[in-house]
């Protein structure tokens, strides 16, 4: 009888110290598998490469310091009223803006072709949404925008700069 009750012991100790084996192991694996993903996430990952831009975006260009100084001659384009695109009322934008151009006889020749130049802008921003040009980075982008279309079609000179004189989104 004495050696059932000391078998009977020594299994039921045996089935704890393998319990407690299986639960340090257990805690072991969790700890390493904690610290894998730590030296992961913190030494080992490389930041992601940016998104490619969509095709409509254009790139910004940040004028030079020394391009900065010299002010070119400034051609104001009056007030106009565009109606933009929005899915639950209608929208407007009315804005007014200046022309930095690159030197004189460009200046001539954006006076002659201020009819194709007031066109660009109203497509360019009849085309942007509402939430488009609430915030700055939609205007800068706007900016770029115009400043490429109007370049493309100016033959003596270029556009240097953009100012909005007057903008609202309403």
């Amino acid at each position: 009888m004495a050696d059932k009750e000391t078998g009977g012991n020594q299994s039921g100790e045996g089935g704890k110290s393998k319990k407690l084996l299986i639960i340090i192991i257990a805690a072991a694996v969790v700890l390493l598998l904690g610290a894998g993903a730590a030296v992961y996430l913190l030494v080992l990952k490389k930041e992601p490469p940016p998104k490619d831009k969509t095709p409509e975006q254009v790139k910004m260009i940040e004028p030079a310091a020394e391009e900065q100084t010299d002010i070119g001659p400034m051609l104001n384009i009056d007030e106009f009223i565009v109606n933009i695109i929005s899915q639950d009322s209608s929208h407007y934008v009315k804005a007014s803006m200046t022309l930095e151009l690159s030197n004189e006889k460009v200046l001539e020749e954006a006076k002659k072709r201020m009819p194709q130049i007031r066109d660009a802008i109203l497509l360019l921003v009849g085309n942007k949404t509402f939430e488009e040009l609430q915030d700055l980075q939609g205007k800068k982008q706007l900016k770029a925008e115009l400043k490429s279309k109007i370049n493309s079609f100016l033959k003596t000179g270029r556009v240097k700069n953009i100012y909005l004189t007057d903008f609202v989104v309403q």
